[in-house]
C-alpha cells in the first residue's frame, strides 16, 4: 500500500521591500510577516495562501 503524497509543500520567498529571504508553509493559518522589515509576505485564503513576495523555489 503506498501512501499519498502531501499537497502542501514549503515555499523559499525574498521580501520586496527589503530582500530578505524567507521559507513559509504554503498554506498558512495566519499572516505571515517578513522578519526583518515586518512586511506581510502571505496571507491565508482557506487553501493556498496569497503570497505576496517574490517566489524563489519551491521546496519538496
Amino acid at each position: 500500500m503506498r501512501l499519498a503524497e502531501p499537497t502542501s509543500k514549503f515555499i523559499k520567498l525574498r521580501c520586496t521591500k527589503c530582500k530578505n529571504e524567507q521559507i513559509i508553509f504554503g498554506k498558512p493559518t495566519t499572516k505571515i510577516q517578513c522578519l526583518v522589515c515586518e512586511k506581510i509576505l502571505a496571507e491565508p485564503t482557506g487553501g493556498k495562501g496569497r503570497v505576496k513576495a517574490r517566489i524563489l523555489e519551491v521546496l519538496e
